[in-house]
């Protein structure tokens, strides 16, 4: 059974991403990463991550054109996270991994908060592409949260705001199946992970409505500025406290 701290972080996480569409593993992982080893953290993370995404892709418009254009980089994500599976172990050998967790969160949270607009030419993405989504996917192998380098990437190619919600939807989708994949081949993401992963479905879900609630009454960017905030705060202590 899933415990209070579990339950209120999938519901904060769900949250985040009704508000700002996305936010639901840096969040949960990030907060649980308090608790727990992060290879743990993200087997809980799985299922809401999956269902939540797919949803989000299915929503958009554009599936097939985007997935010509992307599949270099969601290629690049498999083979980094499943060359870097190793690299995420267990409670036992769980303090570099935390300190590269607060490290990625600290640094999207400071990206976020000096709105860093990058911009990528149209020529440099054949080559650029799947570089990305294999630095994005050896990230996602030690820390389990899968946003950098691939979110400003993807904010960076020039995408229309529906194409982009759906191809972060898309990349997301592709990370949790991949990730998924590393932390079964490590013996993390097991049966009995899958039903605790499955339970968190419903404080995400629950979560998700919620912030899509908050959305129609609180300013984007307020929620956004609070958000990057409370990641750099954590990211911040996760380093601090993987060092030290």
């Amino acid at each position: 059974m899933l415990d209070i701290f579990i339950i209120l972080t999938f519901l904060l996480a769900g949250c985040v991403k009704g508000v700002v569409g996305l936010g639901l593993p840096t969040v949960t992982v990030g907060l649980l990463g308090l608790v727990m080893a992060p290879s743990e953290a993200a087997s809980l993370l799985v299922v809401p991550s999956l269902v939540t995404n797919v949803w989000q892709l299915a929503a958009g418009p554009e599936f097939r054109a985007l997935l010509r254009r992307l599949w270099p980089m969601l290629l690049g994500i498999c083979a980094g996270t499943w060359a870097g599976a190793g690299l995420l172990p267990g409670g036992s050998n769980s303090t570099w991994p935390t300190a590269a967790l607060g490290i990625a969160l600290a640094a999207y949270a400071a990206i976020g908060l000096a709105k860093v607009r990058f911009r990528v030419p149209a020529g440099a993405e054949p080559w650029l592409s799947p570089l990305v989504g294999a630095a994005t996917g050896l990230v996602t192998a030690v820390t389990g949260v899968f946003v950098l380098p691939a979110v400003p990437y993807l904010q960076a190619v020039g995408l229309e705001k529906d194409d982009l919600v759906q191809a972060l939807g898309l990349s997301f989708t592709v990370s949790t199946l991949a990730l998924a994949a590393a932390l079964a081949g490590q013996g993390v993401f097991e049966a009995s992970a899958a039903a605790e992963s499955l339970l968190a479905l419903a404080p995400a879900l629950a979560g998700m409505f919620v912030g899509q609630w908050v959305r129609t009454r609180v300013r984007p960017e307020t929620f956004r500025l609070c958000f990057f905030l409370g990641m750099l705060a954590l990211g911040t202590h996760l380093a601090l406290r993987g060092v030290f």
